[in-house]
């Protein structure tokens, strides 16, 4: 077989996105759910990139190689915006310092679509936000964790199709 094809590379996303996703979910902080998509994305990338150069040897399940991937793409996320937040932090500790305007934007930016949010998909993520668990949502609400998870998931679309408004509307 020569190099992979465009709908050989699909299938393959097809077939393994629950897998990624389920890694991702259990590795990625709460705190950090913003970026899954950002974490699907060089999860793929890098798993297209091994392929192509034929470095994926079948020794495991191909849906095993790629929980790997996923998992220490989540790790790496993990570390990559949790040194953000200490910077943020650290920023906003100084004296004689104005708080970091970019921060200060994006949280401002972010509660204020999080407020926009119909009353049961903003307390999902403003609990998500706080640092809770899943499961410690899950038992405060008194809802199961599959309706936390697609709470979390619908709260996200609603607020990126928001984001995507917003800028058009910054456009126009």
């Amino acid at each position: 077989m020569g190099t992979m094809t465009e709908a050989e590379f699909t299938e393959i996303v097809e077939s393994t996105k629950r897998v990624v996703l389920s890694a991702i979910e259990k590795n990625l902080y709460p705190r950090f759910l913003h970026a899954i998509d950002d974490v699907v994305q060089e999860t793929y990338l890098r798993a297209y990139k091994s392929l192509q150069k034929k470095q994926f040897e079948g020794r495991s399940a191909l849906t095993t190689w790629l929980y790997t991937i996923a998992r220490n793409e989540s790790i790496r996320m993990n570390e990559k915006l949790g040194r953000e937040d200490k910077k943020i932090a650290k920023l906003q500790a100084e004296p004689d310092r104005e708080p970091a305007p970019q921060s200060d934007n994006n949280s401002e930016d972010m509660m204020g679509w999080v407020k926009r949010l119909p009353a049961r998909y903003m307390q999902v993520i403003k609990m998500y936000l706080g640092g809770s668990s899943e499961k410690e949502i899950a038992d405060r609400l008194e809802i199961s964790p599959g309706t936390v998870k697609s709470r979390a998931h619908r709260a996200r679309e609603m607020m990126r199709k928001m984001m995507e408004k917003e800028g058009q509307h910054a456009v126009k």
